[in-house]
């Protein structure tokens, strides 16, 4: 293990067990940002899915490392606190996942039941029931080989038409870390390509043979058991600020309907897509009734918090499953 890993995971160990850090963290709320759970803990630590994706050993690691720093408690939960913080209280936890990944229903939700941890699921709402395709997922996963060299090929093709080549990094490595971290800077750049020609990459890729997404019944059971809400996090996906007005408000009145709809009693909080927000998708928001909105900065919440920008600390299958390393996030959260 790298030194620097060892000097985070012992500064992380410490903030949790010095009076300083158990200081600033009372009455503090911690909201958690997760994407997905995939099946095994191999394929999750590849560095091009790492920061999305847990696996379910480390997920359960995770679950039963919160409560004995936290009380875990549903997202709104922790936002009443925030609106009348007590300093004198435990801190709280509240998990949240973005987009709204099948393996939500097949793979976190399990454990979470297991362990009476709940958890908030934002929906990009035009994915739910559909066979579209998450851009980062369908061409990650081509371009590593997932679907055959076929069809992987075809994309690196494509990819150089629109003049968007792989780095010489993806092709000179053998190790697959180090090939799989090249892909992960790789897809990280591609986030600057317009909509539409993410869109004609993503149908160049090979369809699976399951949606990438939930469907609107998965939704309606894990809303039943009591564990999980839903809230919004954009209908498409689009980010938000790149929108001009109309189209800004058809995003967010679209992904609001399909809410109404599909769900019970859908959370009053926005997810931004990528974290992206600016004054005008704040001032959009808030004529939409949406008192809360959570961002990707990284923090904790305190009663000062922005309620339209709170911050988060992301989970990846590194930090999960050395949850020193999480205390480690958090504890640089705790002096942002």
């Amino acid at each position: 293990m790298p030194i620097k890993t060892r000097i985070k995971q012992a500064s992380g160990w410490l903030y949790f067990k010095s009076p300083k850090g158990r200081a600033n963290l009372r009455g503090a709320g911690v909201i958690l940002m997760l994407h997905r759970v995939l099946a095994d803990d191999a394929s999750a630590a590849l560095p091009h899915r790492n920061e999305l994706c847990v696996g379910p050993k480390a997920f359960e690691s995770l679950l039963r490392w919160l409560p004995r720093h936290f009380d875990c408690v549903s997202l709104m939960d922790l936002l009443k606190a925030h609106e009348q913080p007590r300093g004198n209280a435990r801190p709280k936890v509240a998990l949240t996942f973005d987009d709204g990944w099948r393996d939500n229903a097949l793979n976190a939700f399990p454990l979470l039941q297991r362990h009476q941890v709940p958890a908030s699921i934002f929906l990009s709402t035009d994915y739910i029931g559909s066979r579209q395709r998450f851009w980062w997922e369908s061409l990650g996963e081509t371009l590593w080989g997932s679907h055959g060299e076929a069809a992987r090929h075809q994309v690196i093709e494509q990819l150089r038409k629109i003049g968007r080549p792989l780095p010489a990094a993806y092709f000179m490595n053998d190790r697959p870390m180090a090939r799989s971290l090249a892909l992960a800077h790789y897809l990280q750049s591609l986030k600057t390509l317009p909509p539409k020609a993410l869109h004609m990459l993503t149908d160049s890729c090979p369809t699976e043979s399951l949606p990438q997404a939930l469907d609107w019944q998965q939704v309606r059971e894990l809303e039943d058991s009591g564990l999980i809400s839903f809230g919004p996090h954009g209908a498409s996906h689009a980010l938000l600020p790149g929108l001009d007005d109309r189209r800004l408000d058809e995003e967010l009145q679209r992904s609001h309907q399909a809410l109404q709809q599909g769900c019970r009693q859908p959370l009053p909080v926005y997810c931004y897509p990528n974290g992206d927000h600016d004054d005008r998708v704040r001032a959009r928001l808030t004529a939409h009734r949406y008192p809360f909105a959570l961002s990707t900065r990284v923090g904790i919440c305190h009663g000062h918090d922005d309620p339209l920008a709170l911050p988060r600390i992301g989970v990846s299958q590194r930090n999960a499953c050395r949850p020193s390393l999480l205390a480690w996030r958090i504890s640089r959260g705790g002096r942002a």
